[in-house]
């Protein structure tokens, strides 16, 4: 869909005679101004020449990302009704945007609106303190943040500038699941804008397939404007932050560290998450790369120290700690900037040395064929407590993977367009490695870190009644699949 269809479009809907001349030859406020016949004066609408346009489509990964006409930016949650329905009138995609952090490919094939989220950012504490209103363009660190600063948290993920209700759409991962599950899991109701325009409240007794959709499956259904969801006093001021960085010569010692450390899904739940990362660190070395892992500990340093100890007997080129708060381990700045990414993920139960060999050597070998391959490519292993994500029934929610462990990403760096087959083949390579290092599991792919080429099933469950109750609930909510560029069932 071109810019000039959208607009016309837009402006023929508006009862607006146009003529041969298309939107984009008037300028920006003449196109925005007729606009406003059919949405209400609350929406900003956003042209490509526009001031705000840019920050307003900004996305973590840019490789093959949606192709944006325009953006309309509701004040209102009773806007976003409104939003759709004109769109399906004119025939015009919508993609809903919060904090732009999805990365799949399949994100490649829309061409059309951005319903931007940004002015939806709105949290508020229910009088019963045990829940409270998310907006659904809300970040992770605005939920923290006010959740916080009122004596509560709820699980969102680790990075507070990733949107909030995506990332639950998906499932959701972060520092607090170990206590209380994933994100999804603690989600009451949603109010949700199906593919009609219709507004409908969505929770167990209201639309109560839908609500097992929407938490894992989520992104093929609606948008959401808001969610009820659990909240749980914030628990102790201090968190405990420490990192190590290894040579290549300590990874066995390190990952049966690991492995002793996560034991059979025992990781005591105060040690929120740790992750670790081969990556390039020329300070060090440039001819391999290194070890670097952090662990954050829902206390202080002084309580971490005993599950800390085995890892700190492991001889480190590198130490660092600090005590912080929840809402500083959030603000992660360099985890939020834009590059253009290839992306592989697998989830595991355990770590398996041989893989992890082949991949660190892997990894060596390039260093010196090809260097700018390497330079800003990193190969990420998350591990969590996970003692509240296995405790919720499997067939509960659409969330398919309650027995990974780890989270396996590989991101590698591909501005450079010539360096894109051999990342690939690269990224491939890795994600084959873990997975044929857990040989009696099927492979599967969080969603919210798959690349789009993986099979529906690896996003959305092995078992065959997975797939084909979401469809039955594709098929009556969302019959023309208008949901179909974030990993679709359909």
């Amino acid at each position: 869909m071109k810019l000039e269809t959208v607009a016309t479009a837009l402006l023929i809907g508006s009862g607006i005679d146009v003529g041969i001349t298309t939107a984009w030859s008037l300028s920006n406020l003449q196109v925005q101004s007729r606009l406003r016949g059919p949405l209400p004066d609350s929406i900003n609408i956003m042209g490509p020449n526009t001031s705000e346009f840019k920050k307003a489509t900004e996305r973590w990964d840019t490789y093959q990302a949606p192709k944006i006409e325009m953006v309309v930016e509701p004040r209102e949650e009773d806007d976003i009704p409104k939003i759709v329905q004109y769109c399906n009138e004119n025939g015009i995609n919508f993609l809903a945007y919060s904090g732009g952090h999805g990365s799949t490919t399949t994100l490649g094939s829309f061409d059309g609106i951005q319903i931007n989220m940004a002015r939806l950012r709105n949290v508020s504490v229910d009088p019963s303190g045990n829940t409270a209103w998310v907006q659904g363009g809300s970040t992770g660190g605005s939920v923290i943040n006010h959740l916080w600063d009122h004596g509560y948290v709820t699980p969102t993920g680790t990075a507070g500038c990733v949107g909030y209700m995506g990332l639950a759409l998906g499932g959701g991962h972060g520092r607090l699941e170990g206590l209380y599950g994933m994100v999804s899991d603690n989600i009451l109701q949603f109010n949700l804008v199906t593919a009609n325009g219709t507004a409908i409240r969505v929770n167990e007794t209201n639309h109560s397939g839908l609500y097992w959709a929407m938490r894992g499956a989520g992104h093929n259904f609606g948008i959401v404007t808001s969610a009820q969801v659990k909240i749980y006093p914030r628990g102790p001021d201090t968190w405990y932050h420490k990192t190590y960085t290894w040579r290549g010569d300590k990874l066995d010692a390190v990952f049966n560290a690991l492995n002793q450390f996560h034991g059979d899904g025992t990781t005591p739940v105060a040690m929120a998450v740790n992750t670790g990362t081969f990556l390039m660190m020329p300070n060090i070395t440039k001819e391999e790369p290194v070890i670097f892992w952090l662990f954050e500990y829902r206390g202080t340093a002084e309580q971490a120290k005993p599950l800390l100890a085995p890892f700190d007997s492991i001889e480190a080129v590198a130490v660092d700690a600090r005590e912080s708060t929840y809402p500083q381990l959030a603000d992660q700045p360099s985890l939020c900037g834009g590059a253009k990414r290839i992306i592989t993920t697998a989830g595991l139960r355990t770590y398996n040395l041989t893989a992890e060999h082949q991949i660190w050597d892997g990894f060596k070998r390039r260093v010196s064929k090809n260097p700018m391959l390497t330079a800003k490519t990193i190969i990420i292993h998350e591990g969590y407590a996970t003692e509240g994500v296995e405790r919720t029934h499997p067939a509960s929610s659409a969330y398919p993977f309650r027995d990974d462990r780890h989270l396996m990403q590989f991101q590698g760096n591909v501005e450079d367009s010539s360096l894109e087959a051999e990342m690939w083949e690269w990224a491939n390579e890795v994600r084959d490695q873990w997975n044929a290092g857990q040989p009696h599991r099927a492979p599967d792919a969080y969603v919210n870190y798959a690349n789009g080429h993986e099979s529906k099933e690896d996003w959305y469950g092995h078992q065959p009644w997975r797939l084909a109750k979401l469809r039955d609930l594709k098929a009556q909510y969302d019959p023309l699949n208008r949901f179909r560029f974030y990993n679709p069932i359909v």
